[in-house]
């Protein structure tokens, strides 16, 4: 009996050892397993963090897109219709503009070379095919030289004003634009803090969330307008010192060309 104890017990301890390394091992495959995963979610959500500004990174146009549909269709579109719209005058001014620029002195040149010769009318047809106000005026002056120098003083400061008035053609609509888009983007503001008051109403509480976003609409038409007329105020003024230095070319090239007209006149 006491072998027959002796035996069991050692089976007995045996088994139990055997089950402990068994529960040991479990444990430990179940822990590792734990890690292993632990570790996977980590990198995981590193490579999520990673790739996530990715994900959210907005082009300009569909930012801009974005804070125009907040700002309000309503809103925004007279805004966009302003700088459309204002933007189409300037082009066609700085065009118009260019392409009256012209080279006085050797205009003058030639003039004075026909008007020397007694070739009026090869002066005529010299400022004929030359464009801008400068050799129309010239041709003006030129077509009335029959008439006496008197004549002409007046046909040129005469057809100078007209020139004047084409060069500063559609600059009070520009101008125009440049008032309407903010006052625009401000009636925007205007209507959108009342909505966002009507919203804190609705809603019994101040709350920072309906304040900030009703705000932050409002304020976006106000942003828009200001944009659109300081592009368009940059644009007037180079059309303003543009004008005027055709202008300077007006007057000095009409003096210029009496002094011609008075030197070789018969």
């Amino acid at each position: 009996m006491s072998i027959l104890g002796v035996l069991t017990f050692a089976n007995f301890n045996g088994v139990m050892a055997q089950t402990d390394q068994a529960t040991d091992s479990a444990a430990t495959v179940q822990t590792d397993t734990a890690a292993a995963a632990t570790t996977i979610d980590e990198a995981t959500a590193e490579n999520t963090d990673v790739t996530t500004p990715a994900d959210d990174t907005k082009t300009f146009h569909q930012m801009l897109k974005e804070k125009y549909i907040q700002g309000g269709a309503g809103w925004m579109t007279p805004v966009l219709i302003c700088l459309i719209f204002g933007m189409a005058l300037v082009i066609e001014r700085i065009l118009y503009l260019n392409m009256a620029t012209t080279n006085v002195k050797r205009l003058l040149a030639g003039i004075e070379d026909n008007v020397k010769a007694g070739n009026v009318e090869g002066a005529k047809e010299l400022c004929r095919n030359t464009r801008g106000p400068v050799a129309s005026i010239f041709y003006q002056g030129l077509d009335r030289m029959d008439q006496g120098l008197e004549n002409v003083e007046k046909a040129v400061t005469s057809y100078g004003g007209v020139q004047m008035a084409r060069l500063e053609n559609n600059l009070t609509w520009i101008g125009l634009f440049i008032a309407l888009a903010p006052s625009f983007g401000f009636l925007g503001t205007v209507v959108g803090m009342v909505q966002a008051f009507d919203d804190i109403e609705v809603a019994g509480d101040i709350s920072p969330t309906v304040v900030a976003g009703g705000m932050e609409v409002a304020l976006l038409t106000t942003i828009f307008g200001l944009i659109v007329a300081i592009i368009l105020q940059i644009f007037y003024n180079y059309i303003l010192t543009k004008i005027e230095s055709l202008v300077d070319q007006m007057e000095d090239g009409s003096i210029s060309f009496m002094d011609i007209l008075v030197k070789y006149h018969k």
